[in-house]
């Protein structure tokens, strides 16, 4: 009896089976897209401190780049009632799941993000003046990968300009290297435009693709981009239909390919490979982009959970610990970002890492930080899906470049 009183007066004050016992009753269902090597490593982190903190994960992974199968799932998933604790969202795609009212605000895990997020990233994080998303890391997509042993075989240097690129590229064909690894899905298609399209100036790119201008989008300069697209599309392997993005990247890791265009989540692969940057592989910005930085950044929304009207402890939970200073660092080492919290030391990462973390800070200055079109962040679903429709029929198939850039102009103005 004596026992019992103690452990009563130990839980009415909370030192025992208060705040515990309430985390260890809330399981977290986590929906997301990361299931490859170096996504799947990253996101255990997150798994092992919400484990640590006395909640239970329940994993929701939906394999398929960019995520277009998680977000089918889960429209389901909430048509149905049944909303998981949180999911992985990006972009504008953000504010219309607010406007739908099935996410809950997390300002009060959030008191400290205004001050330690970049500006264009904080806004994206609110709907109707409060937090309802919190950010994980930031990616930068407009990184060209080189197989560190292929460039020197070819004899040459990462390229800055689309001539010195392709001059490398036919160094590499004759040295029987596959000059370029690209994936066959959409996406990859779009990334790969979007990169040409930063190429010709960052006020071109927020012009063509954040302001859809329909005068730039009909521009020569963007005949020029589609023209650059088709010639870089001379260096592909007949295999590319269909292949998944990570598999387009062991082609690099393992020299079976020497270039690849593609975000820094890829290092992720490259680093669970067990390859260093500046002796396996070399990461450069693609050509003409050196001074511009298009950003992706992964964030997880909350969902009203039944018969709840705010955040749980557990979704409040979920939201501090992805903002942490040592989740932050620790995450991105294993994805290959860096952190979107700023002020995190960037001592543990490698030269990659560094020279994006700088690149930001410039660009963010100079007006050259643009969210990219490809990875969700520039537009809502409808515009950004007929664009990429244009970019992939471009792409698989004859068309010309005048046709695509009539049909990019009409794509344009879906709503």
């Amino acid at each position: 009896m004596k026992f019992r009183a103690i452990m009563g007066a130990l839980c009415a004050a909370g030192l025992l089976c208060g705040v515990s016992a309430v985390q260890a009753a809330e399981s977290i269902e986590v929906l997301h897209w990361w299931t490859s090597g170096g996504e799947s490593k990253a996101v255990g982190v997150l798994k092992d401190d919400m484990t640590k903190e006395g909640y239970t994960w329940k994993d929701f992974a939906v394999a398929g780049g960019a995520g277009a199968a998680a977000m089918t799932a889960l429209k389901t998933q909430v048509i149905s009632g049944n909303a998981p604790s949180a999911a992985q969202i990006k972009g504008p795609l953000i504010q219309e799941w607010a406007a739908q009212g099935v996410l809950v605000p997390i300002d009060a895990s959030a008191g400290d993000w205004k001050k330690n997020l970049p500006p264009e990233i904080d806004k994206i994080m609110h709907a109707d003046g409060h937090y309802v998303a919190a950010p994980f890391s930031v990616h930068r997509v407009n990184w060209l990968y080189i197989n560190k042993a292929a460039l020197d075989k070819a004899g040459g240097k990462a390229p800055t300009t689309w001539p010195e690129f392709f001059a490398l590229a036919d160094k590499m064909k004759a040295a029987g290297i596959q000059p370029i690894a690209m994936g066959g899905q959409p996406w990859q298609d779009l990334t790969l435009w979007e990169d040409v399209v930063l190429s010709q100036g960052a006020d071109f790119y927020k012009k063509a693709l954040v302001d859809l201008d329909e005068k730039t989008l009909t521009s020569d300069k963007m005949l020029s981009v589609f023209d650059t697209v088709r010639k870089i599309q001379g260096y592909f392997d007949a295999g590319r239909t269909g292949r998944d993005w990570n598999l387009a990247t062991a082609m690099v890791i393992n020299g079976k390919a020497g270039m690849q265009f593609m975000g820094d989540w890829a290092k992720g692969e490259f680093a669970n490979a067990g390859k260093k940057s500046g002796v396996d592989y070399v990461c450069a910005a693609v050509p003409g982009t050196e001074k511009a930085y298009t950003f992706n950044v992964d964030s997880f929304v909350f969902f009203q959970q039944k018969g709840q009207k705010s955040a749980t402890p557990g979704q409040l939970a979920l939201a501090k610990t992805i903002m942490s200073p040592g989740f932050q660092e620790q995450f991105s080492l294993y994805k290959g970002s860096i952190p979107v919290r700023l002020g995190v030391s960037m001592d543990k990462f490698d030269d990659c890492a560094k020279k994006s973390y700088a690149d930001e800070q410039v660009a963010i200055k100079s007006g050259g930080y643009v969210p990219s079109l490809a990875h969700g962040m520039a537009q809502p679903d409808a515009a950004a899906g007929a664009i990429s429709d244009v970019v992939t029929k471009f792409m698989n198939s004859q068309e010309d470049s005048k046709t695509a850039v009539a049909a990019l102009a009409k794509a344009a103005k879906t709503k």
